[in-house]
């Protein structure tokens, strides 16, 4: 048997992939994955094969996410069509002689055309329509300020949707000889679609318009990667630190964060380890009470750490939450503001108000993250949350092969 997972996106879309192919894998499986080449060394350390699809999606994530390169609302629905058939290209050549295709992607039309069943998964709840949340606001398309009702608000988010792939995905459909579709978000979630968290962490409302399957976070069963020397001498030269990091999101005003960060941190009489990731963060001084770190394995790092300071993206939320690490998570956009929610209404951490962190509001949070009661409901929480997603996602997918 033969799958092929897909997606395109940053290390946080990638990721749970690559749990379950190595699922697969294990159980006699020839897995193919296709996603943007920033992640062939990833492919490479764990032994998969990799299809690329197009250009890298670091340089364009961070240069739109930095105001160094103009994505204006009118110019999405063509880049967005151009991107479609790129990736349809590269899906269609990797899907040849597949039995079934698992994506987080927009395209279902590689698998229609080879006619094999098609999975769309999603890492967070809202992704979802549902009438006991509101979606997520597309890039260029925000809310009115009138409609507060979660029905209304999943109508716009389906014209939305139209607006910014309709066009390109019927287009590339007629070359393909498939007949257009009237309703693209439909379309592309299915009427069965996955959910991939955790039920603890961020569970699945019913009743609902889906008959969404909800299978667990996926994570990787032997990651045992050692932490690099200098991050373990500095684990154990004090007590636990606070990580900061903001991984796949790059910020227009890094030193500003980090400076900020730092600052907060030590305020609390903490040490800290700062993730550079795609913002490029650095401390402002060499003092030793700071590291400075590379991409580093978060499976092992959060259980020694004090608090952890992120974006709020589903890997790190769920990561630190099954760490029992106390969080704050400070959101810029997509899913982050609802694992925000989600981190406060737990009890295990705090929400900070809004994506630009200063020393007074990261100080007041961690003030939050940093008590004996946070640090034990986020041991609670820990206890709770499984750690079989992606087995059980391999199982499943392999009975939707048939």
């Amino acid at each position: 048997m033969r799958v092929l997972l897909t997606a395109y996106g940053s290390r946080g879309d990638v990721e749970p992939l690559v749990a379950v192919a190595m699922r697969l894998r294990d159980l006699g499986v020839d897995v193919r994955m296709c996603t943007p080449p920033d992640f062939a060394e990833l492919f490479d350390s764990v032994g998969l094969p990799m299809v690329p699809i197009g250009e890298p999606a670091r340089p364009f994530v961070t240069g739109v996410l930095t105001g160094k390169v103009q994505a204006p609302a009118e110019g999405l629905p063509a880049r967005a069509a151009a991107m479609t058939a790129t990736t349809y290209e590269a899906v269609v050549r990797a899907a040849e002689g597949c039995d079934v295709v698992l994506a987080t992607g927009l395209l279902p039309a590689a698998a229609e055309r080879l006619g094999i069943p098609y999975v769309f998964v999603a890492y967070f709840p809202a992704y979802l329509p549902s009438p006991h949340h509101p979606p997520f606001e597309r890039p260029g398309r925000p809310f009115p300020p009138g409609p507060t009702d979660n029905r209304v608000l999943w109508d716009l988010d389906a014209e939305s949707m139209n607006v910014l792939f309709g066009t390109g995905l019927n287009a590339l459909r007629a070359t393909v000889g498939l007949p257009p579709v009237d309703h693209f978000r439909d379309h592309v979630l299915t009427d069965r679609p996955w959910l991939a968290t955790d039920p603890v962490l961020g569970p699945w409302q019913e009743p609902a318009d889906l008959d969404v399957v909800q299978t667990g976070a996926w994570f990787r069963a032997d990651d045992d990667r050692p932490l690099p020397a200098d991050v373990e001498a500095f684990l154990q030269a004090g007590e636990p630190p606070v990580y900061v990091g903001f991984g796949s999101i790059p910020l227009r005003d890094a030193d500003d964060v980090a400076r900020s960060a730092v600052e907060a941190v030590r305020a609390q009489g903490r040490r800290v380890l700062l993730s550079r990731g795609w913002a490029d963060l650095a401390p402002a001084d060499d003092q030793d009470d700071c590291l400075a770190v590379g991409e580093v394995d978060h499976h092992a790092l959060f259980p020694r750490v004090a608090a952890v300071v992120h974006h709020g993206g589903a890997g790190t939320t769920t990561t630190a939450a099954r760490a029992g690490a106390p969080q704050v998570v400070v959101p810029q956009l997509a899913d982050q503001p609802y694992w925000a929610g989600r981190v406060a209404d737990l009890g295990i951490g705090a929400a900070h108000d809004g994506p630009h962190p200063t020393f007074e509001s990261l100080s007041a949070a961690l003030a939050v993250a940093l008590t004996p009661e946070a640090r034990a409901r986020a041991a609670a929480v820990a206890a709770r949350i499984s750690t079989d997603g992606a087995t059980v996602a391999a199982k499943l997918l392999l009975e939707t092969a048939g």
